[in-house]
């Protein structure tokens, strides 16, 4: 695996390489050292070795010479707002009380029918050798992801793009991303809460992944359904998780305008 840190438009793991950006380009931040760490420990949990580099020296220099002092990074506070990702024009970066995962309709009503989040590898009942080489794993994604539940933070965009994906089974444009795109439903969890699971996992990447499963019912915070989909959903919400779903339209609204609305109703304020 390889580090790639420089001016990125956004924080992105791909084919093996973790393009790593910064908020205060090119200053590194204690959060973002603490990211670099992680994904080096993770990486080699699972048996891989990172490789850095960055687009300027000074950058470079800088983090092999932190990275020398570990400890120095594992009690660094989480910011209320990460701002190496510019895609969110509405927040101006991740806000970071709050987490997301997105499932389109079909999974929807089996995460909903079992009150679980599984992992790919047990959602699927397919062995991640076969999942790594399918052709929707485009960042090519190695074999131990699988196993893992996986979160953005509360108003990112990156769900619902990815359920567009798997329904065009291409990369959704920007057109279709506006006005008239197919929305998932977001399963909320407060990051505090998903810090005190036993098998959560930071890797440096995500804000937070889960192994294997979570269930609903300890966990959710909120379930946001596309009014689109209330008739199809709403009947099979067990009753301990009645008052966790809400029903919000996303009519005239393309993705960014959608992601801000539902995460400001999840945080208590209004689109």
């Amino acid at each position: 695996m390889k580090i790639n840190i420089g001016k990125h438009e956004f924080t992105e793991c791909w084919d093996g390489v973790l393009y790593k950006a910064l908020s205060d380009y090119p200053k590194v931040s204690d959060n973002e050292m603490k990211d670099i760490l992680d994904f080096i420990a993770y990486e080699k949990i699972n048996g891989r070795e990172c490789e850095i580099e960055a687009d300027r020296q000074d950058i470079l220099e800088y983090v092999l010479e932190k990275i020398k002092y570990p400890d120095k990074y594992k009690n660094v506070k989480r910011p209320e707002i990460i701002r190496e990702c510019t895609a969110c024009t509405a927040r101006g970066g991740c806000m970071t009380d709050f987490v997301c995962h997105t499932a389109p309709l079909e999974n929807a009503i089996s995460i909903l029918q079992s009150g679980l989040l599984l992992s790919s590898v047990n959602a699927r009942k397919l062995p991640d050798t076969v999942l790594q080489k399918e052709d929707r794993n485009a960042a090519n994604d190695p074999l131990d992801y699988f196993h893992y539940v996986m979160f953005s933070w509360g108003n990112c965009q990156a769900g619902d793009r990815l359920v567009m994906e798997r329904k065009l089974k291409r990369s959704p444009t920007p057109e279709e991303m506006g006005v008239g795109f197919t929305p998932g439903v977001r399963f909320y969890f407060r990051y505090e809460d998903l810090e005190r699971h036993p098998q959560k996992v930071h890797d440096g990447f995500l804000p937070i992944k889960v192994k294997n499963e979570v269930k609903l019912a300890d966990y959710v915070y909120r379930i946001i359904i596309p009014s689109e989909y209330k008739e199809q959903l709403i009947e099979m919400i067990p009753d301990n998780l009645i008052d966790k779903a809400f029903c919000l339209s996303h009519e005239k609204l393309d993705v960014w305008q959608w992601s801000e609305k539902v995460y400001s109703f999840v945080a208590g304020t209004f689109f």
